[in-house]
């Protein structure tokens, strides 16, 4: 059997059996694909772990249209794939390669960028006072992006009645198709409470786009935001509050987590919060919170003998 079609096969597969996202099933498909370009649509049987070595050196020096190379962990991504269609054609007793025959490459995780309490407040202050609709939508935005540790596609899908102000809780579906509860606080809600009462119309998303270039339909769905605009906004507030570092709505989410860790929470809970299914995915924000240890410890320990 061809690899082209077992594609369609797996792909199928990952979307009606395991449950995985549109986005996550094309992805893959786009990395099996990369596959046919090198090695050609040959027959599954003749996949040999020699041909993933030269696979390998292929990703290390394969070159985009724009000249780029494949980083470290987009290659890494590949093999992913890769082995998890092997491991689906095992399943099927279809022949070819065993799936433990691909070796993953060792990927150096990025150091988490977060803002500390005050550079939040300072992104806070640098949103207008004025009673403008928009700059009451963006105040609500980072008010819940930074308590409620949402990712950036998660806020964008939030309708209107996904959000319960008074409860101050609701649930969410993330990555892999989870449902977890969300938890907001106070002032979160209020800002939320008083976007909502600035609207005057009944349309669903929770957060509308104010662009002059939006094409009406009945469900109301052209006016949500997405998942850029949202980065663009945060990235202009961070420069008008005189932000350095790179801010994004995932730094939004870092700075959720370690704000949680650094006040006493235990990772288990920040993992719950957080929706990852790996504990693994959330220790990294521990490294982070390392260096709050020596300011705990410079203000507690005693340096002179008793």
């Amino acid at each position: 059997m061809y690899m082209s079609e077992l594609i369609i096969d797996f792909i199928e597969h990952l979307e009606v059996e395991r449950g995985r996202s549109s986005k996550t099933s094309e992805n893959y498909r786009r990395y099996l694909e990369r596959f046919i370009e090198f090695a050609g649509d040959i027959t599954v049987d003749k996949i040999t772990s020699e041909m993933i070595r030269k696979y390998r050196l292929w990703l290390n020096r394969y070159e985009t249209g724009l000249g780029d190379e494949l980083a470290i962990v987009t290659q890494s991504y590949h093999l992913i794939a890769m082995r998890g269609f092997l491991n689906y054609l095992s399943k099927r007793e279809i022949t070819s390669l065993t799936p433990n025959k691909i070796e993953l490459p060792k990927v150096h995780r990025k150091q988490v960028t977060f803002l500390h309490f005050e550079e939040v407040e300072r992104l806070f202050d640098a949103i207008p006072t004025d009673d403008k609709e928009q700059s009451l939508r963006d105040r609500a935005i980072m008010e819940l992006l930074f308590s409620s540790g949402l990712r950036v596609s998660e806020l964008v899908n939030l309708d209107r009645d996904h959000v319960n102000t008074k409860r101050r809780e609701f649930m969410v579906r993330g990555k892999g198709q989870k449902d977890r509860p969300v938890f907001i606080s106070k002032t979160a809600a209020d800002h939320v409470n008083t976007y909502l009462a600035s609207r005057s119309d009944s349309l669903v998303p929770l957060f509308l786009n104010y662009s002059r270039n939006n094409i009406a339909d009945m469900s109301g769905a052209y006016r949500r935001l997405t998942p850029r605009s949202i980065q663009r906004m945060i990235s202009k507030y961070a420069k008008l509050a005189g932000i350095t570092k790179h801010v994004s709505p995932h730094t939004m989410r870092h700075s959720f987590a370690t704000d949680l860790l650094m006040n006493g929470a235990d990772i288990r809970s920040v993992q719950s919060m957080l929706g990852h299914s790996n504990i693994s995915t959330t220790q990294v924000y521990t490294h982070v919170t390392d260096s709050h240890l020596r300011e705990v410890y410079e203000q507690f320990h005693s340096d002179d003998a008793a």
